[in-house]
């Protein structure tokens, strides 16, 4: 059967999305393109937002409009939390999502499925398979948040910390090196949680992976539990990108404490220090929330000037969404949608000029870049180690999935523009 997939949300459903269509494929089925040429539809959903549940039902909509017959497999988050409330043909939650393959035929044979299971407790073996069409490969090596920050519904989505063995890690970046992703990148719900009540940390599962590829990359982190002691292990770790998007959310103490956050901007400005310290030259990037529910204007001067202060080589700013069920939407203290906007425009423009500022300090520097796919007739493109926009004049037919060293001559338009070294 022809099947078509759409992911929402972040690099762990991308993750989960890829090994459910290798699962399929297993069993016979195509991949498509386009949901017109699709039998089946696989949604794999999030919930962060109230937003993300309108494009979901959007795209429902859509596909019940051009493809009518299409099955339909809602898969994740949204289910997870909210249950069966969008009339699909397959609904699994976050626990059974992976058995979709299975599912699939069940539901073939004649009946509706729905399966909504309490999340387990346990971690389910994962692991990729080879994909030879792709230059970056992720492997998820943690599930699950046992934080509850006032705003956030993913504990409830996901459950429970819980970490891939070592042993599981090492055999997919064994699997996906060999079949030519020179980066792979370590992601988790909760990332720097890895190894919670195990006698392990983040630094082990990274050390499993940097066994076999060219490179690796830490997706986000929450600052909780990065100690100094695990940012010296992850020093040592050659091959490691230095990349740290660490999430900040806000910048005022106050905010961050009605956000239920385990951190004061003191605690966050020292995890800062120290990667710079370990890392001469890293970037570091973040997500920051305006509007957070009672955030008054001196508190997002408060959250601005540490912003500054920090001065991050780029962030994803985003204004605050209710999301029902969490202790943040109950309140009455809603910061207006004018209020958040303007906050919104003010906190990129200053996060705008910070990264402005780290890309020029990369002028006249040798870079490590992982060129990609070839999609202009005019210059070569990749990422840097630190995961900037690297654009190189194109001098030969490829440079997909070579890694060069490019020394940095300028910068323009946003992308790093330089000169492959011999």
């Amino acid at each position: 059967m022809n099947i078509y997939f759409y992911t929402f949300g972040c690099k762990v459903n991308q993750y989960e999305t890829e090994l459910i269509r290798q699962r399929l494929e297993e069993r016979g089925h195509k991949p498509v393109g386009k949901i017109a040429e699709a039998q089946v539809c696989v949604i794999n959903s999030c919930t962060v937002t109230a937003q993300s549940d309108l494009k979901m039902r959007q795209l429902i909509h859509k596909i019940r409009r051009e493809n009518p017959a299409a099955v339909i497999a809602l898969l994740g988050c949204h289910p997870q939390v909210f249950g069966d409330d969008c009339g699909c043909d397959i609904v699994l939650g976050n626990s059974d999502k992976l058995r979709l393959p299975e599912i699939l035929e069940d539901y073939l044979a004649g009946e509706r499925r729905v399966f909504i299971s309490p999340q387990t407790s346990d971690y389910a073996g994962e692991i990729l398979q080879k994909d030879g069409k792709k230059t970056r490969g992720i492997i998820k090596v943690q599930d699950g948040c046992d934080l509850f920050c006032s705003y956030c519904i993913i504990p409830y989505a996901r459950g429970r910390s819980r970490s891939k063995p070592i042993s599981d890690i090492e055999a997919e970046a064994k699997i996906l090196s060999e079949g030519g992703q020179k980066e792979l990148v370590i992601v988790g719900i909760n990332l720097s949680d890895y190894g919670k009540g195990t006698g392990s940390d983040l630094s082990d599962a990274v050390s499993a992976a940097a066994k076999y590829a060219v490179r690796v990359r830490l997706g986000s982190i929450e600052p909780e539990n990065l100690s100094e002691e695990i940012i010296e292990k992850l020093s040592k770790i050659p091959n490691l990108c230095p990349h740290f998007h660490l999430a900040l959310q806000s910048g005022c103490d106050k905010t961050l404490r009605e956000m239920h956050r385990r951190y004061d901007k003191e605690k966050y400005f020292t995890i800062v220090s120290t990667l710079r310290e370990h890392f001469p030259d890293c970037a570091i990037t973040t997500d920051i929330m305006v509007g957070f529910p009672g955030e008054s204007d001196d508190d997002f001067k408060e959250s601005l000037e540490t912003v500054k202060a920090i001065s991050f080589a780029d962030a994803h700013i985003f204004p605050y969404s209710k999301r029902s069920g969490t202790n943040a939407a109950k309140r009455e203290d809603q910061v207006p949608e004018s209020v958040k906007s303007e906050r919104e425009k003010i906190m990129q423009k200053a996060v705008s000029e910070s990264a402005l500022r780290y890309s020029e300090s990369l002028v006249g520097k040798e870079l490590e870049v992982l060129f990609e796919r070839e999609k202009s007739p005019d210059f070569h493109q990749g990422h840097s180690a630190e995961y900037q926009v690297v654009k190189v004049k194109r001098f030969t037919d490829s440079l997909y999935r070579e890694l060069r060293k490019v020394r940095i001559t300028e910068v323009s338009d946003g992308s790093l523009i330089g000169e492959t070294v011999n």
